[in-house]
């Protein structure tokens, strides 16, 4: 892993992130979520899933923190939901739903690192991923785990 490269990437991608136009900034969250274990891309990812100028840039960006299907970017929606107004809320569901609404297995895993979670010692991450927790319980997911 060459890490002045991936260090360049998020800096280019925070870049694109503040440009005028949303769907630059909607392809910044999307290929910044790549490296959302990197610190120095939590603040641009932050900012964009509370884009203030456009709503596809929040679901567009919180899709893919939540197609990571891992702590890293559960954390970072759920430090997000618990600030969003109802609007950025609205899309961050969408968002949700659509991503685990299809396999039981993703969304129960998703719940249990919600839960765990739920215990972190920064508030803001321990109330969203409560938040978060409750709207993936709501979710009955299409295909279920065949158990032998």
């Amino acid at each position: 892993m060459n890490a002045d490269l991936r260090h360049a990437a998020v800096v280019a991608l925070g870049e694109l992130g503040r440009s005028h136009d949303y769907r630059d900034r909607a392809d910044a969250g999307h290929g910044l979520a790549a490296f959302a274990e990197m610190q120095e891309a939590l603040g641009p990812l932050l900012e964009l899933v509370l884009d203030s100028g456009d709503t596809f840039v929040t679901r567009r960006t919180t899709e893919a923190l939540l197609r990571r299907k891992d702590r890293v970017g559960l954390a970072i929606v759920a430090s997000a939901l618990a600030v969003a107004n109802s609007n950025h809320s609205d899309w961050i569901h969408t968002a949700i739903v659509d991503v685990f609404s299809i396999f039981t297995s993703d969304r129960d895993n998703a719940i249990r690192l919600c839960e765990e979670m739920s215990q972190d010692t920064d508030n803001r991450v321990a109330l969203g991923a409560r938040q978060l927790h409750e709207v993936l319980a709501e979710i009955d997911p299409v295909l279920r785990t065949a158990w032998r």
